[in-house]
């Protein structure tokens, strides 16, 4: 997907992203699937994912399947 088809998509970012720092932003598409970029690069490479992988992966993260070893869970504070 191109920077200027990804134009018209509304994008969202986690709400413990702070300004200033980069962050991941998704996008819904309309077949379902998910688009993604880096907040700071928005004209760079957008990732596309079938809605079931982006399901697949969020279960992932759900289950802690992807945590950072040796980093405390904030999920919780995250969350609030």
């Amino acid at each position: 997907m191109s920077a200027a088809e990804s134009a018209d998509l509304q994008w969202f970012k986690a709400r413990a992203s702070t300004s200033g720092n980069g962050c991941v932003e998704v996008a819904h598409l309309p077949d379902g699937g998910v688009a993604i970029r880096h907040s700071r690069m928005p004209n760079a490479e957008v990732i596309r994912y079938t809605g079931h992988e982006w399901d697949c992966f969020l279960d992932g993260v759900r289950n802690g399947e992807f945590d950072r070893p040796g980093v405390a869970d904030h999920s919780r504070e995250i969350r609030g």
